[in-house]
């Protein structure tokens, strides 16, 4: 068992060797992103990773606060349904509502590794070779896909 300071520095060294690893490979664009905290441009729609000692999940996760609004984009998404598997190589698993660890309502789509321990360093390749070409090819969908949500802006 781990103190939550040891869990957390692990945390931290993982999400960072990660971020290293990740660091030379260009967006779909050709330009430099910041993987780990992949930024979507618009507000409530978030690609988001997460990994304890049971899992690791990469989802698409939609936070608006106003349940219709969630709806519209959900929606959308599921229109693009087809190009995302596409893109992905893979189906994802569909949740028009769950609940984030805070309780608060969400859509997600998005795909788990069972099992992970983000707290072994021998699984960490594991992770990343989850991790990695998905993330890469969510953001190869998200290239083309981004503008399908011109309307939803706010």
């Amino acid at each position: 068992m781990y103190t939550k300071a040891e869990a957390a520095r692990l945390r931290q060294a993982f999400w960072t060797a990660l971020g290293q690893y990740l660091a030379p490979v260009p967006n779909a664009g050709g330009e430099t992103t910041n993987w780990i905290n992949y930024k979507t441009g618009l507000r409530h729609v978030h690609f988001r990773m997460h990994a304890d000692q049971r899992h690791a999940r990469l989802a698409i996760e939609l936070t608006h606060p106003d349940a219709g609004i969630r709806e519209l984009f959900y929606e959308q998404f599921l229109e693009l349904q087809t190009l995302l598997h596409d893109a992905l190589g893979e189906p994802w698993t569909w949740e028009p509502a769950a609940t984030d660890e805070h309780g608060q309502p969400l859509a997600r789509i998005g795909t788990t590794l069972h099992p992970a321990n983000v707290f072994e360093r021998e699984s960490w390749p594991a992770l990343i070779s989850f991790f990695k070409p998905r993330l890469l090819a969510l953001d190869a969908f998200w290239a083309d896909a981004q503008w399908s949500f011109e309307a939803l802006k706010n």
